[in-house]
């Protein structure tokens, strides 16, 4: 089964920018540049087999989110993301060795959305 999540986001192109810029995903579906589409506030990306759904859809029934994913290595991880641009003050976690047998670390996205990237120890 995959779990594939809404993320109500306030402004989609400034989450698609964080989301694939800084974290690396990959855009499967853009908005539609048809300000009036009902697409134009959708966008769909995958990483690493996971899929996440941005919104700026209030009907959502979205009010944040938090997600878990699932990736190799934490450490190589979080310096590319260092690298591409990760602002520190959006970092909730650093890299850590958790007591419960995963290293993981938390950033948040512009609109507060928390992120958490692990993999087990």
């Amino acid at each position: 089964m995959a779990i594939e999540p809404f993320v109500q986001c306030s402004d989609i192109n400034q989450s698609l920018q964080f989301y694939t810029e800084v974290l690396d995903f990959v855009v499967v579906q853009a908005p539609d540049p048809d300000p009036e589409s009902l697409l134009a506030g959708y966008a769909f990306m995958v990483r690493e087999g996971s899929g996440v759904h941005l919104s700026t859809h209030s009907g959502d029934g979205v009010a944040g989110i938090m997600l878990f994913i699932r990736v190799e290595n934490i450490d190589v991880l979080y310096q590319q993301f260092i690298e591409n641009g990760l602002d520190l003050d959006t970092v909730r976690i650093k890299p850590v060795d958790q007591t419960w047998g995963v290293r993981e670390f938390g950033v948040s996205d512009p609109d507060g959305n928390k992120l958490t990237f692990g993999h087990q120890l």
